[in-house]
This record gives C-alpha cells, structure tokens and sequence, in this order.
C-alpha cells in the first residue's frame, strides 16, 4: 500500500507528503481494501475488550510531534462533539515502531511491513499492536504518512502538518473522526538534502465510545484552520482531476447507517459550490463504513476563507440536516 509521492506548499513551505491508511477487522487484524497515501479505509470495527487499558494522561514527551499531534486531534475531535482519544502504551510501540520502520526502509510509506526487513514487528495495524500486547480480539485500523521540508520546522509543527493532512484525505477523514478510544502515536525523522524528512503512524482502536447527538460533523461549526487543498490519494476520490477541497466528514455510532443525500458549501460572496457526497452506498471504492460519509468540493477551496455548509440524508432511515460554517487555513494537506 504505497503512494506516488507528490509535490504541495504546507503551512508555507515546500513539502512532500505521503499518506496511508487502514481499517481494522476483529482479531487485531485489518481488513481494509487500498491504502491511501495512499489510501482510504475505514476505521476500525468489531467488538471492544474489556482488557484495554488507556492511560490517564499521554506520555509523550514535552514539545515532541506526537503530543502536538495527539493535543490538535484531540482538540479538534471535541469541539465536534466527538469523544477524545486516550493514549494506549501498545498502540505507542507499534505506531513508533512503524514510523521507525518507514524510515530505515526509506521506500515510501506503507501500511504494511514485509518480513525480514529490518525493524518488521508486523504485517497490519493490529498485528503490530498484538506484537506489543494490545489485545488480539479488539480492532485496530490507523493512517501512515510522511513529508520532507527544505527547512527546520519545530516538531509542534511537524505534529499539526501531519493531523491536518490526515483529516483532509476523503478516505483518511473517517479513521480520524470514528468512535474509537484508543489511540498510538509514533514519528521518525531521517534527514535527506541535509533537512528533516518525516515519518509517522497512528493506530486508532477499541470502537465503543457513544457518540451522541449523531450524526456528528467535521468540520463542525466553529472549526478554523482546516487544509482547503488535499490530493494523493489512491484510490483517487471520485470526480476528481487534482486538488479537492476541505472534505466534510459525517459520522454516527457503529450502529448506525447513514446515507448523504446533498451538500453544499456558499463562501461569503454568495457562491454556492455543489459537493460530491458518498456514503458505503455509492463510494465506488467500498472504502466508506456503514457509520460514516464524506461530502467534498471537487476542487481546492481558497485559503483562509470562511464556508457555509448545508448537508442532508438520512441516519437509520430517519432525516436528518446539519448546517454550519467553518474557516480553512493556509495549509495543504
């Protein structure tokens, strides 16, 4: 599961992303189909195992990528209602392990690891997390990438780089965004040119948490600073011939079906861009759960601009409509 790599400007500087992402099946393994990044998946599924255990506070270390990244997901997942990720010492080991992996291979990024090469603890998500003593029967899907910059740029902001691009990959939104409780946050970074190359990993799993108020958004109202330009992704978003724009992920509990049935945004001056929506009814690319859907503009968005979004469909047969507005920054995920 690996991506071309591409070229884009972040957070005003030149950079090389790549992404990757996979949902999890039970029994600690993972049962996406392609890789985002890469990739698009799912986010984990199956039952939960009463004996995960999460840790009261992160334990990563002060001013490192991981807290960045673990504080602005977290952040940006409460202000829309969504409950917070708990960090989880497995899901650590396996995720570092995995970024430190990616960058020894220095081969692109990956969600799977091959045996016999060096740093392999793992073929998936889950049976990495396995390795290092999270619970076999409980799911684990995650997301991979990595970036270069012809700069030094401090590690709170290689942590943000890396969730903003995450959340603005139509198939990479959903493992961000869904109902899980655990959370591993790994980062490895190599030099290539004489300046950092990044890499990192995150594993999302025990799907429970209870979601209420569903179906929940994000972006939601009030939400700043958003990517307003994403591309890379493979398989490639429908409808697409480059660039997309900030997508809108709308998410319930494991339960649930939710169908999207129009979307639109309006900028401030009036204009109203038609979205392209999908669900697990329509998604070609059968990446989109039964829970969740995406509705996505078809090209980027303007940077540092304010949306008004309008969306409807139905959640368990029932209607439903969610209005809100939202502000994108000046980053390109």
């Amino acid at each position: 599961m690996k991506k071309n790599i591409s070229t884009l400007t972040a957070i005003s500087f030149a950079a090389v992303l790549a992404l990757a992402a996979c949902g999890g099946g039970g029994g600690g393994g993972d049962s996406s189909g392609s890789s985002n990044g890469g990739s698009s998946a799912s986010a984990p599924t199956g039952a939960s195992a009463p004996s995960v255990t999460n840790l009261s506070t992160p334990q990563y270390a002060a001013g490192s990528a991981q807290l960045a990244a673990f504080n602005l997901l977290n952040q940006q997942r409460q202000q829309c209602g969504f409950s917070a990720l708990q960090d989880n010492a497995a899901l650590d080991q396996a995720t570092q392990s995995h970024a430190q992996y990616l960058a020894a291979l220095n081969s692109g990024v990956s969600d799977t690891e091959v045996s016999g090469n060096a740093g392999f603890t793992g073929v998936t998500y889950g049976d990495r997390a396995a390795h290092f003593g999270y619970p076999q029967t409980v799911s684990v899907g995650g997301v991979s990438g990595g970036f270069y910059t012809p700069a030094k740029l401090t590690e709170d902001q290689y942590g943000q780089q890396l969730v903003y691009g995450w959340l603005s990959g139509v198939y990479h939104i959903g493992v961000l965004v869904s109902p899980a409780t655990s959370i591993g946050i790994g980062e490895s970074e190599t030099t290539f040119n004489g300046f950092p190359e990044v890499y990192a990993s995150i594993s999302v799993a025990n799907a429970q948490a209870k979601l209420t108020s569903v179906p929940l958004t994000f972006p939601c109202q009030g939400t700043t600073g958003v990517a307003y330009s994403a591309g890379g992704e493979t398989p490639t978003p429908p409808n697409t011939s480059g660039n997309w724009g900030t997508p809108v992920a709308v998410a319930g509990n494991l339960t649930d079906t939710i169908r999207l049935q129009s979307a639109t945004m309006t900028d401030t001056s009036g204009n109203v861009i038609t979205l392209q929506v999908l669900d697990s009814s329509s998604d070609p690319n059968n990446d989109i759960a039964a829970y969740e859907g995406v509705a996505y503009p078809k090209s980027p968005l303007a940077p540092n601009s304010t949306y008004a979004v309008s969306i409807t469909g139905t959640i368990n047969g029932t209607p439903f409509s969610r209005s809100f507005t939202f502000t994108t920054g000046n980053i390109v995920g």
